[in-house]
């Protein structure tokens, strides 16, 4: 009896390839190139036909040829894909695969049928859990000794029956290598869950700037307008009591207005360009641009902040201004900033107003601008009537920004 013992017999991973994408195509198992597989099982179904003997059509040839061609279905089927065979199929194949094995082991003289037990053995490692995996691989071990004991022998000097005991050794790098696929597929499942998370924040952030973007708009818009609308108003009811000097106060007020809002488009632009603004010299300017001279004081060490501080100080600063021009016309304005270690303090209070009120309806958008800026930020706004001192009957808007 003759016997061609193998080079390997073991399941092949090539490497990745440099540049190429590391999910898997539909169907393939990560880490396993299918070709490579059936490449393999080919080769030990081609050998085996050549050296496997005896084959033929009757007797001990007919049952050589039947349990061949059983042993290599067994084999060719590790090619199909993982998911088209449910576990319960799967281990009553590779069962049968050992037993096939075995027994041509028994059935024939010569060959290379010890491959098919290797290459089972080594496929049980890799699909099968592995309690049942190591629990088959030891009964493809014993069953493989037996019958090479009891066929040939305990002195064949061609195969011992020792080498039987190592049909079940691949079990070991099939383990080794589910081990592996388990671990690339936990890589990209950790990839696109990565993925899906940051696409959210990116979504987020865009839902964010559309925010800032709706509140920039308000406060260039909404204030500006409203105040050249109440301008225009009043001229036209002055256009019937015939006095020109107030009507072209009026039109002068509300040029000025228009000359205003052009600035507060440029400071709009600014900020969604986020570009940096000085904050105390864009805020002298404007409170000094919304009528009220030498207005501000500063407290404390100017220093520079981020540019995202800068642009909410000056929104709600302006916010507070054009509100103070609405509700208060003629009363006096002071603006406050103050730096100290832990945070920045912007205080804008008016005094009553001195002048009558126009009636017109605000956005209601106002304060909770304010508020949604300064919470970004992380610091704290409240707004309110004044109810003593000098100032009682005015308005205070009082921001804390930390850093």
């Amino acid at each position: 009896m003759r016997y061609l013992l193998p080079v390997s017999a073991t399941e092949s991973i090539p490497p990745p390839t440099p540049g190429a994408d590391p999910r898997p195509a539909p169907g393939r198992v990560p880490g396993q190139d299918p070709r490579v597989q059936w490449g393999l099982s080919l080769a030990v179904v081609v050998v085996g036909a050549l050296t496997i003997r005896p084959m033929g059509l009757g007797g001990q040839g007919l049952a050589v040829a039947v349990l061949f061609v059983l042993n290599s279905a067994a084999l060719l089927a590790r090619g199909v894909p993982e998911h088209r065979v449910p576990p319960r199929v799967a281990l009553a194949w590779l069962t049968s695969g050992i037993v096939a094995a075995a027994a041509l082991l028994g059935a024939s003289d010569s060959g290379t049928g010890y491959l098919f037990a290797y290459f089972v053995a080594g496929h049980i490692g890799y699909r099968l859990e592995t309690g049942r995996a190591l629990t088959l691989a030891v009964t493809c071990s014993l069953l493989c000794a037996g019958v090479l004991y009891f066929h040939l022998g305990p002195g064949d000097p061609e195969l011992p029956w020792v080498l039987g005991l190592t049909t079940g050794v691949p079990v070991v790098v099939g383990i080794l290598n589910r081990t592996q696929r388990q671990a690339v597929r936990s890589a990209l499942s950790a990839a696109e869950s990565a993925e899906r998370a940051a696409r959210a924040e990116a979504r987020t952030a865009v839902l964010t700037e559309r925010g800032r973007i709706a509140r920039d708009v308000h406060d260039v818009l909404a204030h500006s307008l409203a105040g050249i609308n109440m301008q225009l108003e009043l001229a036209d009811a002055l256009l019937d009591t015939g006095d020109l000097e107030k009507v072209r106060e009026a039109t002068t007020k509300a040029q000025g207005l228009v000359k205003e809002s052009l600035k507060q488009a440029q400071w709009t632009v600014h900020a969604l360009r986020e570009d940096a603004l000085p904050l105390l010299e864009s805020l002298t300017a404007m409170v000094e641009s919304s009528g009220h001279r030498d207005a501000l004081t500063v407290t404390g060490t100017v220093r520079e902040v981020p540019a995202q501080v800068t642009q909410n100080l000056l929104r709600i600063a302006q916010e507070a201004l054009t509100n103070a021009a609405r509700h208060a016309p003629g009363g006096k304005a002071e603006v406050e900033l103050t730096f100290t270690a832990a945070s920045i303090t912007l205080r804008i209070r008016n005094r009553p107003a001195t002048r009558a009120v126009t009636p017109g309806a605000g956005s209601g958008m106002g304060l909770i601008g304010m508020r949604e800026r300064v919470a970004l930020l992380g610091g704290s706004v409240s707004a309110g009537p004044v109810t003593e001192g000098p100032d009682q009957g005015g308005w205070q808007v009082e921001t804390v920004i930390p850093g």
